[in-house]
């Protein structure tokens, strides 16, 4: 990440599936900045602040869901160089976007990314998850229905210029 890079988009509790055969999902966090996207799974942040802000963006986006730009408060540009020191969590910059676009579900809306890796083209989709079950391992329940063009339009605007 470099010095002069901003957080444009911070969520938290996003359920990270990549569309290839026998990958594994995750629960990661979305960053996406005014020069690219960065998936946070392996992060330095202290559990209590993370219960917090989940639980507060949750509310948040109950009940605005159509306002999925949004940053919280106790994790920042330093939070994030630091954490995209670990290699476990991808980067891509926004000449990296081939496709991006949302999709309804009937369990809640997802974004979806299709971005080049290198010489290989990788697909993913991301949701917001609202409940959890952590028995025998944790996967997500429900979902929450947002609206993710915003973010659509962000990236689509930072890839054309």
């Amino acid at each position: 990440m470099d010095s002069d890079e901003k957080i444009k988009t911070h969520l938290l509790s996003v359920w990270l599936e990549e569309k290839k055969l026998f990958t594994k999902s995750k629960e990661c966090m979305f960053f996406v900045t005014d020069k690219g996207l960065y998936f946070v799974s392996k992060t330095e942040a202290k559990s209590q602040w993370w219960k917090s802000t989940v639980q507060r963006q949750i509310v948040y986006l109950i009940k605005d869901p159509e306002n999925t730009i949004l940053t919280h408060d106790g994790y920042g540009e330093k939070n994030l160089t630091a954490d995209l020191e670990n290699e476990k969590n991808p980067r891509y910059a926004m000449s990296d976007v081939i496709e991006v676009g949302m999709e309804e579900k009937a369990w809640g809306t997802i974004l979806f990314l299709k971005l080049r890796d290198g010489e290989k083209e990788r697909k993913f989709h991301l949701s917001i998850v609202k409940d959890w079950v952590t028995y025998p391992a944790k996967a997500p329940m429900s979902f929450l229905r947002v609206n993710w063009t915003p973010v659509v339009q962000y990236i689509k605007s930072r890839v054309e210029s």
